[in-house]
């Protein structure tokens, strides 16, 4: 379990460096209202987690350890979107569409309900 943790940390603290100099190139060469920072975040990431899963297989058992490394970790830090994009790829795929709507719709709203909620308590 420890082994399993520190690379899960490893690559969590690497994703959050790519997202943090991601942020600051984009900041540097684009100066507008629209958060492309974090647009080519969850865009890329939702990449490399295609190639990852891709690459590794979705059997769980095999490479776990490359997958904690770079999906659960490395992606996770870089973006959750990643994460929430490739589970709706394969709810669409396991053709579960009702929980694919449901997911999605739940996780827009609720999400944007609980920054409401988590902004109003603070004020």
């Amino acid at each position: 379990m420890i082994k399993q943790l520190l690379l899960v940390g490893l690559g969590g603290a690497l994703g959050s460096i790519l997202r943090f100099l991601t942020s600051l190139a984009t900041a540097k060469y684009y100066l507008n209202t629209f958060p492309l920072a974090t647009f080519v975040a969850n865009v890329l990431g939702c990449l490399i987690i295609g190639l990852l899963i891709g690459s590794f297989g979705t059997n769980l058992g095999e490479n776990q350890n490359l997958r904690l490394l770079f999906i659960t970790g490395f992606c996770g830090g870089y973006t959750t979107f990643s994460t929430f994009a490739l589970e709706n790829i394969l709810l669409y795929q396991s053709q579960n569409y009702f929980t694919l709507i449901a997911y999605t719709l739940a996780s827009v709203i609720v999400g944007f309900a609980a920054v409401a909620l988590g902004l109003f308590l603070v004020r």
